[in-house]
Parts: C-alpha cells; sequence; structure tokens
C-alpha cells in the first residue's frame, strides 16, 4: 500500500502562514503610521511645539488699507514656500525678488496698479528670518467709460420690452464711472449684467466678451463688455414626470403658464410656487432646456406627489380661547371625484366648532368650485350663540388677490342667562340666507413677514332673512365690510396701521343672525379688551351684537438690536380703537394702549402684547400667531 506524499502540502502551509505574517506585519505598521499622523500634531499642540518653518512674514501696509494687508497676508506667494527649510540665502533671495511682482498683481486685483513696494529680509544673530512686505498702495485705480454693446435678437429686437431689458441692463449696470475698480467688483458686475440678461427672453444668453484696459498712470480703467443674448424663446408644451394619483391636468391648471409666452424666469418660479404650495405635491422642480427648439421650448416639470390623505394633530392656546386642541383630516382626491374635502375639529372654551370644506380642482382661468359646512358655538358668556352655517360657490386664488362668490345660509340660535328683556333682532336669534362676494388682495414686499406694503380687502352681500315662527316673516338686508392694512418702513423700525368698518342695513325687526352682525375685542381687534367684549348694550344691561362696527389701530414696530445688529426679535407700541353700535351716530370707541414683543417664529411672526382697556380700565396679555389678512 502506497500512502501520498505530505511534503508538498507542509510547504503550501507554511508559505500560506508566512504570506499571512507579513500581511500582518503590514497592515500593524499601517496602523501605527496612521495612529502617528492622527495624534503626533495633536500632541505636538497640545505641548505648544511649533512647526518648523524657515522665515516669518510680516505684511505692513498704512492703516486704512486693513483689506489690502489681509489680501496679502494670505495670498502672497511666499507662503507656500515657509515650510522649505533648506532654503539657503541664495534661493531666499531670488524667492524675494519674484514675491514683488506677485504682490504687485494682488494688489492690482482691489485697484492699485502702481504701489510702492519695498521687500526686505530682517533677521538678528541666530534669529529666524522675517521678511517685511512694506506697501504703499498709493491712489486706487477708478472706473472710467463703460462700454455695454449686446449681439443676438435682443440688439436688433423692435420689441419695446427687448429694448426695455436692454436700457435696464445698462442702468443697473453695477460698476459706474467713478467707483474704484477691483477684480471682484469687475467680475461682479459682468455676472450680474449676464444674470439680467438671461432671467427673460434669452435663457440662452452669454457673456460674449469683456475686456477692463488698465491706465496705472492715469489710475483709470475703462470698461468694455458685449452681452449676446441669442434668439428670442417662447414656451412650448408643458412635460410632466412624476404624476401617477391626481389628474394629470392639475399641474398645468396650477402652473398657469401660456403656450407660446415669452420666457420669463421669474414666471416659472411663480408656478414652481403654486404647484409646491398647493397640498399636492411635496416637492415641484420646474426648467427648460436651452438647447431645445427656441421657437417652443418645452417647460420640464418635475412632481412629487404628497400622499392622498394627511391628518394633522394641534395643540395651543390664545389669550381669547383659552387652550385649544384641533384635529384636521385632508383627503385630496375623494373616492370617485378629483375634489379635495378638509375637515376639521377644534375644541375650545369659547368657540368651538367642526367644519368640513370641499373644493375642486382649479379650471383654466384658476376657479374652483367649492362647498362649506360649519357648526360652531360661540360663548360670550351671559349669551350663547350655536350657529350652522352652509355654503356653495367659486373661489380664485392667485398671488395676489383673492376672489369667492358664494351664496351662503345661517342660522343662530341664542341662549343664555342675558335673554331676558332682550328681543331675537337685539341677540340676533335667527337664521338667513345670502349672495356675497369677496375680494382680498396683498401688495406686501413679503410675506409672512412683511416689512413695506399693504393689503385691501372688501365684502359685499345681501339677501333676506327666514321666518322661523308665525310671528317672523321674511326680511330683506345688505352687508358690506371693508378693511385695509398698511406697512411703512421707516428710519428706525416701521409703522403698521388698520382700519376695518361694516355694516348691515335691515329694518329694525328683522332677525339678521348674529353670525353676520358685528362685536369686537381681543388678540386682533381692540387690545387690552376680551374676545368680542366689544358690542352694543342691550336694555337688560348685557352686550349683544350690532348692525355698524369700526376698528383702527397704528403701531410701531422696532427690532430689538445686540451689538448693534438687530435680532429675530421686534419691540412694538400701538393703540386701538373700536366701536359697535346699531346706528353709526351711535359708536363711541373704545381704546387700548400698550406694548409686546415681536419674534420671527418658523410659523410666523409670535406676538405678545400687554394692552390696558381705557374704557375696561384693566390690563390683558394677548398672544398670536401668524400673519394673516
Amino acid at each position: 500500500m502506497t500512502y501520498p506524499s505530505t511534503r508538498g502540502t507542509s510547504a503550501a502551509i507554511q508559505a500560506g502562514l508566512a504570506s499571512i505574517r507579513q500581511a500582518f506585519v503590514a497592515r500593524a505598521c499601517a496602523f501605527l503610521i496612521l495612529l502617528a499622523w492622527l495624534f503626533v500634531p495633536a500632541a505636538r499642540a497640545q505641548t505648544g511645539m511649533q512647526d518648523n518653518t524657515a522665515f516669518d512674514i510680516s505684511v505692513q501696509t498704512p492703516p486704512e488699507f486693513s483689506e489690502l494687508r489681509e489680501l496679502l497676508e494670505k495670498h502672497n506667494s511666499l507662503q507656500r514656500y515657509r515650510a522649505v527649510t533648506d532654503l539657503d540665502d541664495t534661493e531666499l533671495a531670488r524667492l524675494i525678488v519674484l514675491a514683488e511682482g506677485d504682490v504687485r498683481n494682488l494688489a492690482g486685483t482691489l485697484g492699485y496698479f502702481s504701489p510702492d513696494i519695498h521687500i526686505t529680509r530682517e533677521a538678528g544673530a541666530n534669529q529666524r528670518p522675517v521678511i517685511v512686505i512694506d506697501v504703499k498702495p498709493g491712489q486706487a485705480t477708478l472706473v472710467g467709460p463703460v462700454n455695454i454693446s449686446f449681439a443676438g435678437d435682443i440688439a436688433t429686437s423692435p420689441d419695446a420690452d427687448a429694448q426695455a431689458q436692454r436700457l435696464a441692463i445698462q442702468n443697473n449696470w453695477q460698476l459706474p464711472p467713478g467707483q474704484r475698480f477691483t477684480q471682484d467688483r469687475w467680475d461682479s458686475a459682468k455676472t450680474q449684467a449676464l444674470r439680467e440678461l438671461v432671467a427673460r427672453r434669452y435663457p440662452a444668453g452669454k457673456l460674449a466678451d469683456s475686456l477692463a484696459d488698465v491706465d496705472a498712470p492715469g489710475k483709470t480703467a475703462n470698461l468694455g463688455l458685449r452681452l449676446d443674448s441669442g434668439p428670442l424663446y417662447r414656451l412650448g408644451e408643458m412635460q410632466v414626470t412624476g404624476m401617477e394619483r391626481y389628474n394629470p391636468v392639475l399641474v398645468p391648471r396650477l402652473a398657469q403658464l401660456q403656450t407660446g409666452a415669452i420666457y420669463d424666469q421669474k414666471l416659472l418660479t411663480e408656478a414652481q410656487q403654486r404647484i409646491a404650495s398647493s397640498g399636492y405635491f411635496d416637492s415641484a422642480y420646474i426648467f427648460i432646456d436651452p438647447e431645445s427648439d427656441p421657437l417652443a421650448v418645452p417647460v420640464q416639470v418635475q412632481v412629487r406627489e404628497a400622499k392622498l390623505q394627511k391628518v394633522v394633530f394641534g395643540i395651543g392656546a390664545s389669550t381669547d380661547s383659552g387652550p385649544r386642541i384641533s384635529l384636521e383630516h385632508t383627503h385630496n382626491r375623494v373616492p370617485g371625484t378629483d375634489w379635495r374635502a378638509v375637515t376639521k375639529l377644534q375644541l375650545e372654551r369659547k368657540s368651538p366648532f367642526a367644519q368640513t370644506e370641499w373644493t375642486s380642482l382649479p379650471d383654466e382661468a384658476n376657479w374652483r368650485w367649492g362647498a362649506l359646512a360649519r357648526a360652531e358655538r360661540l360663548n360670550d358668556n351671559t349669551l350663547i350663540t350655536t350657529a350652522q352655517r352652509l355654503r356653495f360657490g367659486r373661489s380664485q386664488s392667485s398671488d395676489r388677490i383673492d376672489r369667492n362668490i358664494y351664496v351662503q345660509y345661517d342660522r343662530a340660535k341664542v341662549s343664555g342667562t342675558g335673554l331676558a328683556g332682550n328681543t331675537s333682532a337685539d341677540t340676533g336669534d335667527g337664521s338667513a340666507i345670502s349672495g356675497n362676494y369677496v375680494w382680498t388682495g396683498r401688495y406686501f414686499d413679503s410675506l409672512p413677514f412683511p416689512r413695506q406694503g399693504y393689503g385691501l380687502g372688501f365684502e359685499l352681500g345681501g339677501g333676506f332673512t327666514l321666518a322661523t315662527s308665525q310671528n317672523s316673516k321674511r326680511q330683506p338686508y345688505v352687508r358690506a365690510v371693508g378693511r385695509w392694512l398698511g406697512i411703512h418702513t421707516l428710519e428706525r423700525g416701521r409703522i403698521a396701521m388698520r382700519a376695518e368698518a361694516g355694516g348691515v342695513r335691515a329694518d329694525d325687526t328683522a332677525r339678521v343672525p348674529s353670525t353676520a352682525l358685528f362685536r369686537t375685542g381681543g388678540d386682533s381687534t381692540v387690545r387690552g379688551y376680551g374676545y368680542r367684549d366689544i358690542g352694543v348694550v342691550l336694555p337688560s344691561g348685557i352686550i349683544g351684537p350690532g348692525r355698524y362696527m369700526t376698528v383702527g389701530s397704528i403701531e410701531w414696530q422696532q427690532p430689538i438690536r445686540r451689538n448693534g445688529l438687530p435680532t429675530e426679535w421686534e419691540s412694538t407700541l400701538f393703540l386701538d380703537a373700536g366701536g359697535v353700535a346699531d346706528r353709526p351716530q351711535d359708536i363711541r370707541l373704545s381704546v387700548g394702549v400698550g406694548t409686546g414683543v415681536r419674534w420671527k417664529s418658523p410659523i410666523g411672526p409670535l406676538q405678545i402684547d400687554l394692552a390696558y382697556g381705557v374704557q375696561a380700565k384693566r390690563f390683558r396679555l394677548h398672544t398670536s400667531v401668524g400673519f394673516v389678512f
């Protein structure tokens, strides 16, 4: 019997073990090198040791030229040779000679083309050399004539809009004659001019040529640039990607971009914002490809759809109504329809309510059909109003203007300890059907933190009360409300002024529902008074609703500064006044004065105000969140 030899196997095992040992040693060495690289510099820093450099650098300029000094300290060419520790005197002298040209070029980027430069080496015995860069910049170079020329469609188009765009680019030029010339300003001005060119009409525009002709002895820089607009672009068909859940017509109707319209980046941005804020999408991105046909460039829209349903639980508090909790459910596409349904339940001490509102998709003109049902309970301490509302109509919303046209049914049932001695017409116990038109315009510079601008709104309605018993009858009435808010920036802070007035015309015996009448007072009306505390004093001595109302306010808002810089907080001083009566001549104003603070919170302005009600003779704390007009 013979056995296989094991000599070859043993040799293979030994070779494998040797290979493993070599790999282990190599990895261990690499690990030790890594540790040394990580920790030795830190240890050296902790022990106060300094890097071994060949020389130090000292940059000297007149005190008023700190910008130049900082530039030279960071970017002079000598900095990269400091770590070369074996430089001899000859090599160092050669670097000093070369450094002068580098310093001169750096000074030129800030407009100093004829500086007086002295670079010397200073060192005592057994001391490390110090290279002193002494620069006297001299007179700065100023911008001379500026020549901005155009090529492409913008140069030859007779269109008034093209001519206006060309003129705007020239007028908005950021480096006009007389300013100090610097490389950064020159680059920034060219970039801004190109940005204005491609923002409208010409997305394929480019900077064809530019020249800064510097006359160093004359201390002037003559500038020239040529902008090539390329062809005029018009919007073509919309190509949408990412749509699965919702009707394909939704994105074009939200975008409101017309085929054949001249390209305008601002319009595309606004369309993108409308789509993203519609509630149907988590994100949206709109762009075009300039390489496409300029006569009908496709508009690319990429969206990421929101979920069909959403539930939001909320908790909060206000000085008017105390603590509150809310539950809101949104269904973006009710089964069998394209309508959206938003249902909300809110529980609070003064005005709990339940509401559901259904809205259709917008049509080509951005009008939507809508239906609303609401039930609420208003607790005015002595009077408790249980109200129901049904509404059906159409609405249109845009970036600045909202319009609503609707038919509405209102019913109010009034109860409580204050009914004795008062008629149903006095307390607002009744029901009515009305037709209404509401218009709101917002012309603020930014939302939700406006610094300048105004808002204007009005409501017009008319209808008739409904007979609820044998002793009551149908009676006509008309209702109108106007409101205005103006914000004006001052040298220190800004002034916000607010005014609102409303009236209902009807027979004295008409049982107009209290929800169509007026009461005021509280966080957003007349501070210093409780929620709906201002109304008509009824024969029994309690406060009821009135047919005429007026409210006005003036508020000074000033940023709170720290270290001379404005913070996210503001202080305010304000004066509010308002009154309610059944006849305009009977209105007596209730006045509130106070102070407060504002905070720019992530969800809108947070207001905390302490107000004194002059007629109520008491202080009240008011808090609210958000900007609403």
